[in-house]
């Protein structure tokens, strides 16, 4: 039996053996696919200084529930004054042209979020959240993480009043925080730890936790050992990854949770966006939709995606934005019409 091991690390080090191998050739633990959420229009357009007009918006999402994603993060419900990019979520939601087999979501922060989301047409399910850094915390909700677990509690009972099932969790600045510095992943762990014990309350069971990198400060090394820590205490919990592409290490980032198993991810097509209370100007955007499914699929992974659609999208996205976008693929296509070029 072999076992994979990421750098120098303690024989007690939890990310020493999160994956066993039956042999030396088989290092990896790759998933044959990968689920990816997309969060462009959400991620993308809070942050542009200029607005967009809603009819942009529109399109945009409408073209990329047409390559074959399965989930699409349209828009926020938060305070239009913090967030002002934003402010036109529930005309945005109601104007979008359906597809079928296809989730059209958004995001909220607290409970009067949630109220306004439940009256447009948006899928909605429950998620809970919380930030590993308090001191993100409190830039981006105006909550300590006492106060956070006080609203997740909130909107549990919300969520059980209106028959609203409880899918998923967050822990966000899971890798580091620019305010707060680096997080151990004792600290992470002790997060989700809250979060079960919160949902246990309200009798809701959480099927999927993501592990967010929401200012870019995770490496490779980092991802392991932290979903290691949370491996080694809760072995059945489906993990997701949301990386930022900050310093560029957001695909390397990826790799590493794809050697690990992970097989959830959420990106944004053409890289857009980025934390508007990250405490960076060059806060990234989540890791490019179709980098990443580039990436996937010269490793024969399958997204079920339509690599050449998606790139089409991010295209309009940056003639939606008006200035250059850092997606990667975009710009030097995929590898289809070499390989299908006469010699």
């Amino acid at each position: 039996m072999t076992w994979l091991q990421y750098g120098p690390v303690p024989d007690d080090n939890p990310i020493r053996s999160p994956i066993q191998r039956d042999t030396a050739d088989d290092m990896t633990d790759m998933p044959r696919r990968v689920d990816i959420h997309e969060e462009g229009p959400r991620e993308g357009f809070q942050i542009e200084p200029g607005p967009i007009a809603t009819a942009d918006k529109v399109r945009f999402i409408e073209a990329l529930a047409g390559t074959g994603l399965a989930e699409v993060q349209c828009v926020s419900f938060v305070d239009p004054r913090r967030v002002p990019g934003m402010a036109d979520a529930e005309a945005v939601a109601q104007a979008i042209r359906r597809r079928p087999n296809v989730r059209y979501t958004g995001i909220w922060l607290n409970v009067r979020g949630l109220e306004r989301a439940i009256r447009t047409t948006l899928d909605i399910s429950g998620g809970l959240q919380i930030s590993a850094s308090e001191a993100f915390s409190i830039r981006n909700t105006n909550k300590n993480t006492a106060e956070t677990l006080d609203e997740q509690r909130r909107s549990l009972a919300f969520y059980r009043a209106h028959g609203i099932p409880v899918r998923s969790a967050i822990v966000m600045t899971a890798f580091g925080c620019n305010f707060a510095g680096a997080v151990a992943p004792e600290r992470v762990r002790d997060c989700v730890a809250m979060l079960l014990e919160v949902a246990a309350e309200y009798d809701a069971t959480i099927d999927m936790l993501r592990l967010a990198d929401t200012v870019g400060w995770a490496n490779p090394q980092a991802v392991a050992r932290v979903i290691g820590t949370v491996r080694e205490r809760w072995p059945d919990l489906k993990l997701a990854l949301h990386l930022h592409d900050t310093r560029g290490t957001g695909l390397a980032n990826a790799y590493m949770g794809l050697t690990m198993g992970i097989d959830t991810f959420d990106s944004s097509c053409a890289g857009l966006g980025g934390c508007p209370f990250a405490g960076h100007q060059g806060a990234a955007g989540n890791i490019c939709t179709e980098d990443l499914v580039f990436m996937c699929h010269e490793m024969g992974i399958e997204t079920g995606i339509d690599l050449d659609a998606l790139i089409d999208c991010a295209r309009l996205a940056e003639d939606i934005v008006g200035h250059p976008l850092p997606g990667k693929v975009m710009h030097a296509g995929s590898l289809a019409r070499f390989r299908t070029a006469p010699l």
